[in-house]
Protein backbone atom coordinates (compact mmCIF):
# COMPACT_ATOMS: atom_id res chain seq x y z
CA UNK A 1 0.00 0.00 0.00
CA UNK A 2 1.80 3.04 -1.38
CA UNK A 3 0.94 6.78 -0.48
CA UNK A 4 1.29 8.54 -4.14
CA UNK A 5 1.57 12.31 -3.89
CA UNK A 6 0.38 14.70 -6.62
CA UNK A 7 1.48 18.69 -7.10
CA UNK A 8 0.50 20.78 -9.74
CA UNK A 9 0.79 24.43 -10.36
CA UNK A 10 -0.78 26.54 -13.71
CA UNK A 11 2.19 28.05 -15.19
CA UNK A 12 6.31 27.79 -15.00
CA UNK A 13 6.73 30.91 -13.15
CA UNK A 14 4.42 29.37 -10.09
CA UNK A 15 6.52 27.53 -7.25
CA UNK A 16 5.59 23.77 -6.26
CA UNK A 17 8.04 23.85 -3.24
CA UNK A 18 5.37 24.15 -0.56
CA UNK A 19 2.72 21.38 -2.03
CA UNK A 20 5.95 18.85 -2.21
CA UNK A 21 6.53 19.86 1.43
CA UNK A 22 3.34 18.89 2.24
CA UNK A 23 3.43 15.63 0.38
CA UNK A 24 6.42 14.68 2.42
CA UNK A 25 5.26 15.68 5.20
CA UNK A 26 2.57 13.18 4.95
CA UNK A 27 4.53 10.26 4.34
CA UNK A 28 3.70 10.16 0.42
CA UNK A 29 6.88 7.49 -0.80
CA UNK A 30 6.53 8.81 -4.22
CA UNK A 31 5.39 12.80 -5.63
CA UNK A 32 4.90 13.61 -9.22
CA UNK A 33 4.65 17.33 -10.29
CA UNK A 34 3.90 18.88 -12.80
CA UNK A 35 3.68 22.86 -14.54
CA UNK A 36 0.13 22.74 -16.65
CA UNK A 37 -2.91 23.84 -16.09
CA UNK A 38 -5.49 22.21 -14.45
CA UNK A 39 -8.46 23.18 -16.77
CA UNK A 40 -8.71 19.40 -18.45
CA UNK A 41 -6.96 16.55 -18.44
CA UNK A 42 -5.25 16.96 -21.72
CA UNK A 43 -1.01 17.64 -21.29
CA UNK A 44 -0.77 16.06 -17.60
CA UNK A 45 1.32 13.32 -17.91
CA UNK A 46 2.66 13.15 -14.84
CA UNK A 47 -1.20 13.07 -13.05
CA UNK A 48 -1.74 10.24 -15.70
CA UNK A 49 1.06 8.24 -14.74
CA UNK A 50 -0.18 8.39 -11.37
CA UNK A 51 -3.15 7.00 -11.98
CA UNK A 52 -2.05 4.40 -14.19
CA UNK A 53 0.60 3.35 -11.03
CA UNK A 54 -2.07 2.99 -8.68
CA UNK A 55 -2.84 -0.67 -7.38
CA UNK A 56 -5.79 -2.37 -4.88
CA UNK A 57 -5.30 -0.10 -1.56
CA UNK A 58 -2.80 2.87 -2.88
CA UNK A 59 -4.05 6.56 -2.06
CA UNK A 60 -3.12 9.40 -3.81
CA UNK A 61 -2.83 12.22 -1.96
CA UNK A 62 -3.40 16.45 -3.33
CA UNK A 63 -2.22 19.25 -0.88
CA UNK A 64 -5.77 21.00 -2.40
CA UNK A 65 -8.75 19.42 -4.38
CA UNK A 66 -8.11 22.10 -7.33
CA UNK A 67 -4.78 21.12 -7.94
CA UNK A 68 -6.53 18.10 -9.28
CA UNK A 69 -8.62 19.74 -11.73
CA UNK A 70 -10.76 22.80 -12.04
CA UNK A 71 -13.89 20.96 -13.05
CA UNK A 72 -16.52 19.20 -10.81
CA UNK A 73 -16.98 15.77 -13.68
CA UNK A 74 -12.93 16.50 -14.41
CA UNK A 75 -12.47 15.87 -10.64
CA UNK A 76 -15.23 13.05 -10.16
CA UNK A 77 -13.67 10.95 -13.07
CA UNK A 78 -10.39 11.37 -11.46
CA UNK A 79 -11.92 9.80 -8.34
CA UNK A 80 -13.46 7.07 -9.47
CA UNK A 81 -10.76 5.98 -11.89
CA UNK A 82 -9.16 5.53 -8.55
CA UNK A 83 -11.60 3.71 -7.13
CA UNK A 84 -11.71 1.22 -10.33
CA UNK A 85 -7.94 0.75 -9.66
CA UNK A 86 -9.29 0.23 -5.94
CA UNK A 87 -7.46 2.98 -4.61
CA UNK A 88 -8.46 6.13 -2.51
CA UNK A 89 -7.78 9.86 -2.95
CA UNK A 90 -7.29 11.86 0.44
CA UNK A 91 -7.34 16.00 0.31
CA UNK A 92 -5.13 17.18 2.75
CA UNK A 93 -6.31 20.81 2.81
CA UNK A 94 -9.05 20.15 3.96
CA UNK A 95 -8.30 17.15 5.00
CA UNK A 96 -11.21 14.40 3.39
CA UNK A 97 -10.72 11.05 2.08
CA UNK A 98 -12.67 8.59 -0.31
CA UNK A 99 -11.90 5.84 2.37
CA UNK A 100 -15.43 6.54 3.80
CA UNK A 101 -18.46 7.12 2.36
CA UNK A 102 -18.87 10.99 3.60
CA UNK A 103 -15.88 11.79 1.87
CA UNK A 104 -17.05 10.97 -1.39
CA UNK A 105 -20.33 13.40 -0.05
CA UNK A 106 -17.27 16.17 0.88
CA UNK A 107 -15.58 16.05 -2.21
CA UNK A 108 -17.90 16.55 -4.39
CA UNK A 109 -19.63 19.81 -2.75
CA UNK A 110 -15.93 20.97 -2.57
CA UNK A 111 -15.41 20.41 -6.73
CA UNK A 112 -18.41 21.78 -6.96
CA UNK A 113 -17.55 24.74 -5.02
CA UNK A 114 -14.61 25.35 -6.78
CA UNK A 115 -16.01 25.17 -10.32
CA UNK A 116 -18.24 27.71 -9.04
CA UNK A 117 -15.32 29.78 -7.50
CA UNK A 118 -13.41 29.62 -10.65
CA UNK A 119 -16.91 31.19 -12.80
CA UNK A 120 -16.87 33.88 -10.60
CA UNK A 121 -13.66 34.73 -10.89
CA UNK A 122 -13.81 34.61 -14.86
CA UNK A 123 -17.23 36.82 -14.64
CA UNK A 124 -15.39 38.97 -12.76
CA UNK A 125 -12.04 39.60 -14.59
CA UNK A 126 -14.37 40.29 -17.76
CA UNK A 127 -16.75 42.73 -15.87
CA UNK A 128 -13.41 44.59 -15.16
CA UNK A 129 -11.74 44.47 -18.32
CA UNK A 130 -14.62 45.80 -19.97
CA UNK A 131 -14.94 48.67 -17.60
CA UNK A 132 -11.05 49.56 -18.03
CA UNK A 133 -12.06 49.48 -22.10
CA UNK A 134 -15.10 51.97 -21.02
CA UNK A 135 -12.70 54.30 -18.88
CA UNK A 136 -10.11 53.90 -21.82
CA UNK A 137 -7.62 52.10 -19.83
CA UNK A 138 -7.55 48.68 -21.25
CA UNK A 139 -4.47 48.10 -23.02
CA UNK A 140 -4.73 44.52 -23.33
CA UNK A 141 -2.22 41.68 -22.28
CA UNK A 142 1.17 41.47 -22.11
CA UNK A 143 3.20 41.69 -25.71
CA UNK A 144 5.01 38.62 -26.76
CA UNK A 145 7.70 38.89 -28.08
CA UNK A 146 8.46 38.60 -31.78
CA UNK A 147 9.81 34.79 -32.45
CA UNK A 148 11.72 35.54 -35.70
CA UNK A 149 13.96 38.60 -33.82
CA UNK A 150 14.38 36.02 -30.96
CA UNK A 151 15.68 33.04 -33.44
CA UNK A 152 17.44 35.59 -35.44
CA UNK A 153 19.29 37.04 -32.47
CA UNK A 154 20.16 33.88 -30.58
CA UNK A 155 21.29 32.55 -34.42
CA UNK A 156 23.47 36.00 -34.58
CA UNK A 157 25.37 34.31 -30.71
CA UNK A 158 23.38 36.88 -28.22
CA UNK A 159 22.17 35.01 -25.25
CA UNK A 160 19.01 34.94 -23.40
CA UNK A 161 19.53 37.67 -21.09
CA UNK A 162 20.63 39.95 -24.08
CA UNK A 163 17.82 39.14 -26.44
CA UNK A 164 15.42 39.52 -23.34
CA UNK A 165 16.62 42.86 -22.80
CA UNK A 166 16.65 44.12 -26.42
CA UNK A 167 13.15 42.96 -26.57
CA UNK A 168 11.31 44.15 -23.77
CA UNK A 169 10.91 40.70 -22.49
CA UNK A 170 11.40 38.14 -19.63
CA UNK A 171 14.58 35.50 -19.96
CA UNK A 172 11.88 32.74 -19.59
CA UNK A 173 9.90 34.21 -22.95
CA UNK A 174 12.94 33.76 -24.81
CA UNK A 175 13.75 30.58 -23.55
CA UNK A 176 10.70 29.13 -24.44
CA UNK A 177 10.80 30.34 -27.96
CA UNK A 178 14.17 28.70 -28.22
CA UNK A 179 13.34 25.81 -26.64
CA UNK A 180 10.51 25.49 -29.12
CA UNK A 181 13.21 25.37 -32.19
Amino acid sequence: MARIGYARVSSNDQDLDIQLAKLKAEGCEIVRSEKVSGGSREGRAELETVIEFLRPGDELVVARLDRLGRDTRDVLNLIHECEQRKAFVTVLDPHVSTRGEVGHIVLTVLGMVAQMERRFIKERQREGIQQAKAQGRYTGGKRRPDREKVIQFRTEGLGASAIAKRLGCSRMQVYRIIAEQ
